[in-house]
């Protein structure tokens, strides 16, 4: 981890990221591509100096409040977190200029703000969104080597259901010859709809590979799968994306799961919802005057 200065913590589509780096290992990764032009080791955590500062001078230069949304380039959660909580408290800013919240995470720590959560979502909105892309939790354990398995992953949407605020699950990547089969697919939407999950995001059952991401990931088939890097290579060679020979048939189980079970599909569709902006109405007691 270490300290480097920057001028702004939103971007101009209102994206958080406070960190920059990440360790949870995940094999495919696509931040770590050489096209963001990172620095610093990937693992080697950086970490905005002054980001609470600079977070509550832009929210209160907005005209108007709307969602924010944590970036994808890293995990708001990672361990560092625990020590620094800047995450924390981001989430104790937004509300506090009347701000909604979008963010997403692979990490259960997330339920340590829960009090933050259900708050935000009490006058706006909140929506929580998570990573799911195994079922098996072995599996999981080799594709996300640092970070909380698919079951404990799965108890998090549980958590936020039981709390009311709206979940969203990220099906990405699903790795060919891996993970992209049936009952890998079959096993995440069950536990979407157990979950009550509202949407789930779908970018085709494959992978982006390029510069930077692509020779981390051959390291890692390597590692864990001898053989499969070749066919890889065969199959694929240099391009970015890498989809699954299967991937009209699980789209198609993908697409009737979530018309069967009321569950939103469909990238524009579900950006749309994640960054409409929602006022709560308050319900008045009898001791309001």
């Amino acid at each position: 981890m270490h300290f480097a200065p920057y001028k702004t913590i939103l971007s101009p589509k209102n994206n958080m990221n406070i960190y920059r780096g990440c360790t949870h290992g995940c094999i495919y990764c696509d931040s770590r591509s050489t096209c963001y032009q990172m620095a610093h080791d990937f693992e080697d955590v950086e970490v905005k100096t002054d980001a609470l500062t600079i977070l509550e001078a832009q929210l209160r230069r907005k005209r108007k409040p709307c969602m924010i949304s944590t970036g994808a380039m890293c995990d708001p959660y990672m361990p560092v977190e625990q020590e620094l909580m800047l995450t924390r408290k981001s989430l104790q800013l937004i509300p506090h200029y009347g701000f909604g919240i979008a963010i997403q995470t692979k990490s259960t720590l997330i339920l340590r703000d829960l009090d933050l959560l259900r708050r935000i979502n009490e006058e706006t909105k909140a929506v929580v969104e998570i990573t799911l892309t195994t079922h098996d939790d072995s599996l999981c354990r080799i594709l996300e080597p640092h970070v909380a398995t698919t079951r404990e992953r799965v108890a998090v949407l549980e958590a936020m259901r039981a709390a009311g605020i709206p979940t969203v699950v990220w099906l990405s990547p699903i790795l060919p010859f891996i993970n992209d089969t049936e009952e890998n697919l079959r096993g995440l939407l069950d536990s979407c709809i157990r979950a009550k999950v509202r949407a789930i995001f779908s970018f085709g059952f494959g992978l982006t590979l390029r510069q930077g991401n692509r020779e981390y990931f051959y390291r890692k088939l390597d590692q864990h799968f001898p053989g499969l890097k070749e066919t890889y290579i065969r199959r694929f060679g240099q391009a970015y994306v890498c989809l699954s020979p299967d991937n009209d048939r699980l789209t198609a189980i993908l697409q009737r799961t979530c018309q069967e079970h009321g569950i939103l599909l469909g990238v524009n569709a579900i950006f749309s919802y994640l960054h409409a902006f929602e006022v709560k109405e308050r319900q008045l007691s009898l001791f309001d005057t």
